[in-house]
């Protein structure tokens, strides 16, 4: 028997939303972005106090404020939005309904509730600055592990509802053929999540039991290696959906189609089998593990994952240069580039994504993933600017680039500021660029990760860091403060545009009987984002695209070579 069913379709861009589904994107985007914004304050904290000439912070509340800054970025604020772009890549892409809403939010307030009881054990309770790895046996108040895994579970149930509605898509026949590219990035980070989720609850539940008292005993290199397949895959997820979200706006903004659909597929398919073997970069000078294990994972199976980047790499702006030329933009190497609309923030954004993601996460991940090169910068400064360059400028770019899509057409609002749209992309790509490698020079230096004063003022065995480490931090610190601005802009435009900017009148919910379909009438955009293009962008070539490979294959080179270099200085032969 034939349902009914709540649709609207945007006549701007033939995207169908569920009204249920509509409502948990939002539900969930906002609160991305309120964790957004409690991290981005905790983070002028940590970059005052990183700072050595300002040194804000006392040492307890310093790794208090670091252990809140890092679980509210790297996970509530990021996952709070993927649950919202796995729900737009299910149930609008698909035109489906969603599975299941009432679970979906069960899901979303078990995540909010999770979050919170976090937060509470780590700034009321005032017991809880383990920092986000929590590594044991340090230990934090059994509030602490409960909100993780109570976020957790919520994160899993969502990742359910989201399989759920590819069944439902698929049964219901909402479309045709297979599901587009940027679905199937989705469902390879979700995935990735049940993998990772997993990893977290085999180690978080029994640490949870031994906060109770209930566990004797938590062995610590057990805790490291299982604890990492949890931390470092959630990275994956990211790096899963901020690609799909890369393919996404090239087909928002250009109608860009994949070179070839599926070698794209297939490098998202090497992402579920290999990409959470870089997990092992963080194990290198574990006691426990084989030095056989440790150079398989991190090269002769990593580099598979490797090969997948960098082929979305290639294939990303192959696309959106395919694009162009098709439009006329022929002239050189690189008019295509130059024609590109650079003030549109959705364009913009996702392209300062790319490129600091490629040139800084992507060449930095290979560099620590190698077993002799992270003995270089294990646990120093180095990691964090890596990962500030992958989650930060990589994920969390991308992320606020989408969201200058979805504000007229999910929340079916004006963008209230947009000469400040316009320019954030620039100002928070720059900061964090400037963040993530002054960091990573200041760990070549030597400079410690979680040493909250490298000056080492009352240790009985101070060591004297050379001053080009100290002007590594302010320049750190800096960057970090214009990113920070970059940031606010961001929130001050996604807050105002929700809640005050201009409404846009769109056609109301209607209800469709599930017999009739509920397909609108064919749009660029949802041509574009939601069909499957099995001959890709067709016979045209990318040479500006090459070109661009060729200086990152280059730089590439030379920055591994450099660092063998440096190794060899650190270890000389006698």
């Amino acid at each position: 028997m034939a349902t009914n069913r709540m649709f609207r379709t945007c006549p701007s861009t033939g995207l169908v939303f569920h009204q249920p589904a509509e409502r948990l994107m939002m539900a969930n985007a906002v609160a991305a972005a309120v964790f957004l914004l409690f991290g981005g304050i905790l983070a002028i904290m940590v970059v005052l106090t990183r700072w050595p000439a300002v040194h804000l912070l006392a040492a307890d509340r310093f790794y208090q404020v670091l252990t809140g800054h890092g679980i509210n970025m790297l996970i509530f604020w990021v996952i709070f939005f993927e649950i919202a772009v796995l729900y737009f890549c299910s149930s609008t892409l698909l035109k489906s309904r969603l599975a299941t809403p009432g679970l979906a939010w069960a899901a979303f307030w078990l995540m909010v509730i999770g979050a919170l009881i976090n937060n509470y054990a780590v700034f009321w309770r005032d017991d809880s600055s383990v920092m986000m790895t929590s590594y044991a046996p340090m230990g934090a108040h059994w509030s602490f592990y409960l909100g993780l895994i109570l976020f957790a579970v919520g994160a899993l149930v969502a990742c359910f509802v989201f399989f759920g509605t590819l069944v439902v898509a698929k049964s219901e026949r909402t479309y045709v053929g297979s599901v587009p590219l940027v679905t199937f990035g989705a469902i390879t980070a979700a995935i990735i999540a049940v993998f990772t989720i997993a990893s977290g609850a085999i180690i978080l539940i029994p640490t949870f039991l031994w906060s109770l008292g209930l566990i004797s005993h938590i062995d610590p290199l057990m805790y490291h290696t299982i604890w990492w397949a949890f931390g470092h895959s959630s990275q994956q997820i990211n790096v899963a959906a901020h690609i799909a979200v890369w393919y996404a706006i090239a087909a928002i903004v250009f109608g860009a189609k994949p070179l070839s659909e599926r070698v794209s597929r297939s490098a998202f398919l090497l992402y579920i089998l290999f990409l959470q073997l870089a997990s092992a970069h963080h194990l290198l000078v574990d006691p426990g593990l084989s030095e056989t294990w440790k150079i398989f994972n991190t090269s002769y199976a990593m580099y598979l994952a490797v090969l997948a980047s960098m082929v979305h790499g290639l294939t990303v702006p192959g696309a959106i240069e395919a694009a162009q030329r098709e439009k006329g933009y022929t002239h050189g190497l690189f008019e295509w580039l130059r024609k590109a609309p650079w003030g549109n923030p959705v364009f913009s954004g996702m392209f300062i994504s790319l490129v600091g993601f490629g040139f800084l996460g992507g060449i930095s991940g290979v560099m620590m993933g190698t077993l002799q090169l992270n003995t270089l910068i294990h646990n120093t400064l180095y990691v964090p600017g890596h990962f500030h360059a992958t989650v930060v400028i990589g994920t969390s770019l991308a992320f606020m680039a989408l969201t200058y899509f979805l504000i007229p057409t999910l929340f079916r609002r004006e963008v209230m500021f947009p000469t400040i749209a316009k320019w954030q992309p620039y100002v928070f790509g720059l900061g964090m660029t400037g963040v993530a490698l002054f960091l990573m020079a200041a760990g070549t230096l030597g400079v410690p990760r979680r040493d909250w004063d490298i000056t080492g003022a009352g240790n009985a065995f101070p060591y004297s860091f050379p001053g080009s480490a100290f002007l590594m931090l302010g320049l750190a610190a800096i960057s970090g403060l214009i990113a920070i601005t970059g940031g606010a802009m961001y929130l001050l435009n996604t807050v105002g545009s929700v809640f005050f900017g201009k409404r846009i009148q769109t056609p109301d919910f209607q209800h469709v009987r599930a017999a009739e379909g509920v397909a609108p009438s064919p749009k660029p955009v949802a041509a574009a984002i939601g069909s499957y293009h099995p001959g890709g962008g067709g016979a045209l070539v990318a040479p500006g695209t090459f070109i661009l490979a060729l200086v990152f294959l280059v730089s590439f080179v030379l920055y591994y070579f450099i660092n063998w270099k440096y190794l060899a200085t650190v270890w000389p032969m006698r």
